[in-house]
């Protein structure tokens, strides 16, 4: 069976579906969301696609990314997804939404409305070596250092999540 994405309006509302890759192809704007975990020392979870993915296979990204099904919530996919990428699940904030279009490889283009999930875990990790091919905690000022050195080492949508979590964070944390 085909996997299936909502496909969303500016406003998230739900304006129909369309398989997976017909959706990347097209650069149609659908529903996705990111997860960004970190332990109790703030180092963030990070997980290395595996070579075998569809696109951007190798490199590095956020913790766990994907889609809703139709027939499921955000935060239902984002636990599920999650257990089935990375082997564990913990309790998830949604921070914020935003939209960002992006070109892949393979001749493919993200245009997502993204959901940004937080979460916190300390536990053990147990990869599913057909979606991660590898994990590492590692330090944020080390990880913005090594995004501006080497990007290619990274995915597009992480880059630009990333980047717009630490803006939102810095941002919330001017206002108290």
């Amino acid at each position: 069976m085909n996997d299936l994405v909502i496909l969303v309006d500016e406003k998230d509302n739900n304006v129909g579906k369309q398989e997976k890759m017909k959706a990347h192809e097209d650069a149609q704007l659908h529903r996705a969301f990111s997860i960004f975990v970190y332990n109790s020392t703030g180092d963030m979870l990070l997980q290395q696609r595996a070579d075998e993915k569809y696109h951007s296979g190798g490199l590095w990204t956020n913790t766990c990314c994907s889609h809703p099904r139709p027939d499921e919530s955000v935060e239902q996919a984002a636990h599920r997804r999650l257990q089935e990428e990375m082997g564990f699940d913990t309790q998830l904030e949604e921070k914020f939404t935003f939209i960002y279009k992006a070109a892949l490889d393979h001749e493919l283009t993200e245009h997502e409305l993204d959901h940004v999930l937080v979460g916190f875990y300390d536990g053990e990790i147990h990869i599913n070596k057909n979606e991660a091919k590898s994990y590492r905690w590692v330090n944020t000022d080390w990880l913005m250092e090594d995004i501006e050195q080497h990007p290619e080492r990274y995915t597009v949508w992480f880059k630009i999540a990333f980047a717009e979590l630490l803006k939102r964070d810095k941002k919330s944390q001017n206002q108290t």
